[in-house]
């Protein structure tokens, strides 16, 4: 997160634009894989922002290995998202706008492995049986998700 860490030293904690990607990764079982996450202690997606000239795809690819080791075989755009609704203030109080690329994947090898600066858990769910604090900026994604399979 170097680009947004360098503007934070700039604008402190007021409300930026956060561009980014998040990944659904979903199992043979059609589990997704979730992450309990050491800023909000929610469970939440794979994902982080954009390094200045990197494509979206590349960043989606570039998170999933570093807080889950997986590698992504393939990854299909899944939807976009923004706007008011995507509005969030962390716990340390930095307030971002989040705009992001969301891909689904289910062809990736590795194995799991928590990156610990980031992540406390990595879990696979069922759909129907997701745990109730999920991240606020991953709810729209995830609730798209199972409307998609269901």
């Amino acid at each position: 997160m170097g680009y947004i860490m360098d503007l934070r030293k700039i604008v402190g904690t007021r409300p930026l634009l956060m561009v980014g990607a998040s990944v659904l990764v979903v199992n043979k079982e059609k589990q997704l894989l979730l992450q309990l996450r050491t800023d909000n202690q929610c469970w939440g997606l794979p994902g982080g922002s954009l390094e200045l000239g990197e494509k979206l795809e590349d960043a989606a690819r570039r998170e999933l290995a570093e807080e889950t080791g997986l590698i992504a075989k393939e990854l299909q755009l899944f939807n976009v998202y923004s706007g008011e609704d995507f509005y969030y203030k962390y716990p340390h109080g930095d307030e971002v706008y989040n705009v992001t690329s969301t891909y689904i994947c289910d062809e990736y090898s590795g194995e799991l492995k928590e990156n610990l600066s980031e992540v406390k858990e990595l879990k696979f769910f069922r759909l129907n049986s997701l745990p109730s604090r999920i991240s606020p900026p991953d709810k729209q994604a995830i609730a798209d998700l199972k409307l998609c399979t269901s």
